[in-house]
């Protein structure tokens, strides 16, 4: 019944609506106040001010009066080692898209079947991800040392008749190291996802599949995958915004190095804004970086916002 309908057989309940509302809003409002303060000091100001301290060539000492306008911005563009911290930052995006997360779609659907020590497995697998990004750094630069005295994989590399590979040292081998690191810590997440994901799938359609004569590949073809799709959007969606945002990792293993050839975005904005004390200018960076990032999120939410197989709607 629409509110017509109640005006037109109760007038007196209708004079009560308004009141209804906006003291339902008031709750509303009242319950949402401390989120939206939390949400406006930690997350909004700080954007504001960056935003603001964008315009400036600032320091960090003392108030920000000399304004430069865009000049901050057109610096970003022209410098080429924010275009190869881009590049670097793509190259891991699309690496983690095509390699990371179907190895961790595949372990998932391995060890979530019927496989021998799978808990043990699971266990192994999801380790890792619960190691700091800076523990994993120290332990990762230890073991691609360039000195086989020191460096575990290239003491096994040159007992076994090879050469030692300076792997964070020469700038074509370091992004692909750095990339088996974000591997190794990452991929475990993912499959945990996958998992979640494939508990969800009712296992009378897989067994309907098989009596109707499909192959296991066709039924991870034609089933589980299609079905997985809202999670595997999910994956996709965190693997892009994380691979954009990493910072303590490289920095520890490499800073940037060498010769900026492992330059990402977040250790860019680091070396200028807070090396470098050029805070105007690592504020444009991350204002930059906020853009990218935002706009990415609205077409993707806009994009993929469509009703699975199980009902609902994926957000």
């Amino acid at each position: 019944m629409d509110l017509m309908s109640v005006r037109t057989r109760w007038p007196w309940l209708a004079k009560s609506v308004p009141s209804l509302r906006s003291r339902n809003f008031g709750t509303i409002l009242l319950f949402l106040a401390p989120a939206l303060l939390v949400f406006s000091v930690f997350l909004i100001y700080p954007i504001a001010q960056s935003a603001y301290y964008s315009f400036f060539n600032w320091k960090g000492f003392g108030p920000a009066t000399d304004f430069i306008a865009l000049d901050n911005y057109t610096r970003i563009l022209q410098d080429k080692n924010f275009l190869r911290a881009l590049r670097n930052g793509l190259l891991i995006v699309g690496l983690s898209i095509s390699v990371q997360l179907p190895l961790a779609l595949v372990l998932a659907l391995m060890v979530g079947r019927k496989l021998p020590g799978r808990v043990f497995f699971r266990t192994v697998f999801f380790l890792p991800y619960v190691l700091s990004e800076v523990i994993t750094a120290i332990i990762w630069r230890a073991l691609l040392h360039p000195d086989p005295h020191y460096g575990l994989i290239n003491a096994v590399l040159v007992n076994l008749g090879l050469n030692a590979i300076p792997f964070l040292g020469d700038p074509k081998t370091v992004m692909l190291a750095i990339f088996v690191v974000l591997t190794w810590k990452y991929f475990g997440f993912h499959m945990l996802l996958y998992m979640a994901g494939l508990q969800s799938i009712p296992a009378e359609l897989e067994e309907a599949a098989k009596i109707d004569g499909a192959s296991g590949l066709q039924t991870l073809w034609h089933i589980i995958i299609p079905l997985l799709r809202s999670t595997i959007r999910t994956t996709v969606y965190l693997s892009v915004l994380g691979s954009m945002q990493v910072f303590a990792l490289v920095w520890i293993m490499t800073q940037g190095g060498p010769a900026s050839t492992s330059e990402l975005m977040a250790t860019y904005l680091y070396r200028f804004g807070f090396v470098r004390f050029y805070l105007g200018y690592g504020s444009a960076v991350a204002v930059v970086m906020f853009i990218i990032c935002i706009t990415f999120s609205l077409i993707y939410q806009k994009v993929f916002k469509e009703q699975n197989y199980l009902g609902g709607y994926d957000v």
